[in-house]
């Protein structure tokens, strides 16, 4: 019975094989040797590209156009001959608060001394007053109004085409996080 299971596939398998002999093969390789004979290769030549000639910057010999001080000296020269009436006075003696810039000051109370509302601003760990009319910030800041919760400030910037504009801005009070015991 063993036999008859393996051997009855084998048979088969021989029987089919058998079928695959070299009689079609030889025509094919006759069909192959002829069509190879009688195909021409056409191949179009690939053009020679072109040379690239690098361009030699002589950074010695040239201006960066990349330097900020150049943008800096136009602006600052552009500045100086505008008629513009929000063109703070550069002339003037600053302050003591205007060395500080506005983001690193914090307001943490207000006080009413002679009928005047001052502002309470933390720079670092040292504590200033303010009132309206007195400068503050790198950016030309004029005091507008000390009230209970913020100081309103009023700054003179440049913008991105060199022109004065103002800025309002406030300082917000600060609650103490510390609590009593």
């Amino acid at each position: 019975m063993m036999n008859l299971r393996y051997g009855l596939p084998l048979a088969l398998s021989a029987a089919l094989l058998s079928g695959c002999s070299d009689s079609d093969v030889a025509e094919v390789k006759e069909w192959m040797k002829t069509t190879e004979a009688s195909t021409e290769v056409s191949v179009e030549p690939i053009s020679e590209p072109t040379t690239f000639i690098p361009f030699a910057y002589g950074v010695r010999d040239e201006i960066d156009p990349f330097d900020p001080n150049k943008l800096l000296a136009e602006l600052a020269r552009q500045a100086a001959a505008t008629d513009n009436p929000l063109k703070p006075d550069t002339t003037r003696r600053k302050e003591f608060l205007e060395t500080f810039p506005l983001d690193g000051m914090t307001m943490v109370g207000t006080m009413n001394k002679g009928g005047t509302a001052w502002g309470l601003i933390r720079i670092d760990r040292s504590v200033y007053q303010v009132k309206a009319g007195q400068r503050l910030g790198q950016n030309f800041g004029l005091v507008t109004g000390v009230a209970d919760t913020a100081i309103s400030v009023k700054e003179t910037v440049q913008d991105a085409g060199g022109e004065w504009v103002e800025r309002i801005t406030k300082l917000e009070l600060q609650e103490s996080k510390e609590t009593t015991k």
